[in-house]
């Protein structure tokens, strides 16, 4: 229950961040191009946070390391609130940076739910903790909104607002305890990840995640600047595109548990593709708000399925001794080719338009069903 109700709060720094980053930019950047930087600049953050935050957790344990970045997380909330203050694009782009770091260990709060249940309870453990997000897809765009003019600067406050949901968050992990992992099982021969890699399991549980957050970084990105921007939406339509798209990400976890078990992971993982093809056909369609909205509702199912899909199936690929260093490789994988997603959205808009950006992704989706297929083919023989 701490890790879901920290999830909800901690997580909100991401959909603030998405919901403002670009808007922010837009007032703060030097060249229009650059508007999605600093959104990009929070999934780079994540990226190269993953390794060394799993790591920090192998030898110092999860709960220290939780509640140091959760302190942290005040101290680079108070730097973007600087940054605007002062009207430095360079500030606030550094600031939201290291708050990817605090994405990074928030991302490992459903492997230490994981980590706590039993071999037939981790779906639902991973899905339990992730439903946090459904409030964070509330409390991110309304903390923006209602911080927008709480300073000289506009969105200033919305970080003043965000550090001290940090702060909130840093008394309820205190209840928090790592869990403890019986030495004969972390005694277990440890494989080079060279071995580990050759598993047809392992690559579809990765791409599972890969491709459900890529995909979906990259459209949600460009999405504010697309919509408000160059269609003409108000701010609010925008938000409330931005809230139900997070929403959707994250409500299918009420689900997903029983999905898994009545169809299978492979079957549910294939669902999740189905939905990001029909929002791209969707989107496709035209730029009136039904569409952005229907298309981001649908991002956010397909993100789920096989984000929960290949979280739930991660583990069969590795023993208790393996976690750290196989999560570090998944996580960095992950968000490592999100932020080439996330950090590229915004050029691509400009340069190539709506439409096109959305067609980038179809490939992404075959490299997906093929991975699945083999892992299939591999299990009959």
């Amino acid at each position: 229950m701490v890790l879901t109700i920290c999830q909800a709060l901690m997580t909100s720094c991401a959909s603030l961040v998405v919901f403002s980053g670009s808007l922010v930019g837009n007032l703060l950047a030097p060249n229009e191009k650059l508007s999605t930087l600093p959104i990009a600049l929070l999934t780079i953050g994540t990226a190269v946070s993953t390794v060394p935050v799993s790591l920090l957790m192998q030898r110092f344990g999860r709960k220290t390391i939780f509640l140091t970045v959760s302190l942290g997380g005040i101290g680079f909330a108070a730097l973007a609130v600087w940054g605007i203050l002062i009207q430095s694009f360079v500030f606030f782009c550094v600031s939201v940076f290291l708050l990817g770091v605090v994405i990074a260990a928030v991302q490992q709060f459903r492997f230490a739910a994981m980590e706590s249940v039993s071999v037939d309870l981790i779906p639902k453990a991973a899905s339990q903790v992730l439903l946090g997000g459904i409030v964070a897809a509330f409390i991110g765009p309304e903390v923006a909104l209602r911080g927008k003019d709480l300073l000289n600067q506009e969105y200033a406050g919305s970080f003043v607002l965000l550090a001290v949901l940090f702060l909130i968050s840093f008394v309820l992990l205190n209840w928090y305890q790592n869990t403890v992992i019986k030495k004969d099982e972390t005694d277990e021969k440890q494989r080079p990840l060279s071995v580990i890699a050759r598993q047809p399991v392992f690559w579809v549980a990765v791409l599972g995640a890969v491709v459900g957050y890529s995909v979906m970084s990259f459209i949600m990105t460009a999405t504010p600047i697309s919509m408000h921007i160059m269609s003409g939406h108000s701010l609010e339509s925008t938000k409330w595109v931005i809230q139900s798209h997070i929403m959707a990400m994250f409500l299918p976890s009420l689900i997903t548990a029983w999905v898994i078990k009545t169809l299978g992971i492979s079957r549910m993982m294939l669902i999740g593709i189905a939905a990001f093809a029909i929002c791209l056909i969707l989107a496709y369609s035209g730029v009136e708000f039904h569409h952005y909205w229907g298309a981001l509702i649908l991002l956010g199912i397909g993100w789920n399925f096989l984000f929960i899909g290949g979280t739930t199936l991660l583990p069969s690929a590795y023993n208790a001794g393996e976690r750290f260093k196989v999560q570090a490789l998944n996580e960095f994988m992950v968000f490592g080719i999100q932020a080439i997603a996330a950090i590229s959205a915004g050029w691509v808009l400009f340069q190539l338009g709506w439409q096109n950006l959305l067609l980038i992704t179809i490939p992404l989706l075959g490299v997906q069903i093929v991975a699945i297929f083999l892992w299939k083919i591999s299990k009959r023989t």
